[in-house]
């Protein structure tokens, strides 16, 4: 599982390569290309290739914050509870989200070892405005392909990646149960905390 979230924090790193790519490709070719490209940086990048964690969460941050709409990906992970909160501290859910995302990619990033992405095409959209770019993560070493979907919006400043379902299993359905179980324990705040503590134990593994 270790390496199958490393291939999704591969294509979350991928997204933002040409940002004017975003708002002319339709979203599977979106994939397509900038997986490519990615995989390209990073095998032609000793640091990375190596397992630098730094550069590998810069790498991460300066990529996939403009094409990911974290608001939305918390509001489903809460699920009811999003209601429950305040405004600061949806805000707050959001901000500690992200993180842990990131950093959980970012740190499962530096095992990735040249598995090969294949993108699905997808038929013409039209007027739709969501989709799902279905991918296939060829693993090698006689290991099953692993599919891979990216639930994805399109927003005024292009498409944007709400869910992620690796062998049928949402990250944000994953996550529901978490957060369920840590707002019935502790509230909102306890939620809150949780995660935060849970960012601060990824920051130090480096």
């Amino acid at each position: 599982m270790k390496r199958i979230i490393g291939t999704i924090g591969l294509i979350f790193s991928c997204l933002l390569i040409s940002p004017a790519w975003s708002m002319e490709l339709a979203p599977d070719r979106l994939v397509d290309q900038t997986v490519k490209e990615v995989l390209e940086i990073i095998n032609k990048d000793a640091e990375l290739k190596n397992g630098n964690k730094d550069k590998m969460l810069h790498l991460i941050e300066t990529k996939i914050l403009p094409h990911f709409n974290f608001t939305r990906m918390t509001q489903l992970a809460m699920g009811q509870h999003w209601s429950k909160a305040a405004p600061e501290q949806q805000n707050k859910l959001v901000d500690e989200f992200r993180t842990l995302l990131v950093r959980t990619y970012s740190n499962a990033l530096t095992s990735y070892q040249d598995e090969t992405i294949k993108v699905k095409p997808l038929p013409a959209l039209g007027d739709r405005v969501e989709t799902t770019v279905r991918t296939m993560v060829i693993q090698g070493n006689g290991k099953e392909p692993v599919p891979i979907d990216y639930s994805m919006e399109k927003k005024p400043d292009g498409w944007k990646v709400y869910d992620v379902t690796v062998a049928g299993v949402s990250l944000v359905t994953n996550y529901r149960g978490t957060f369920n179980s840590q707002v019935r324990k502790g509230g909102v705040e306890g939620l809150l905390k949780a995660l935060s503590d849970k960012n601060k134990s990824l920051e130090g593994k480096k």
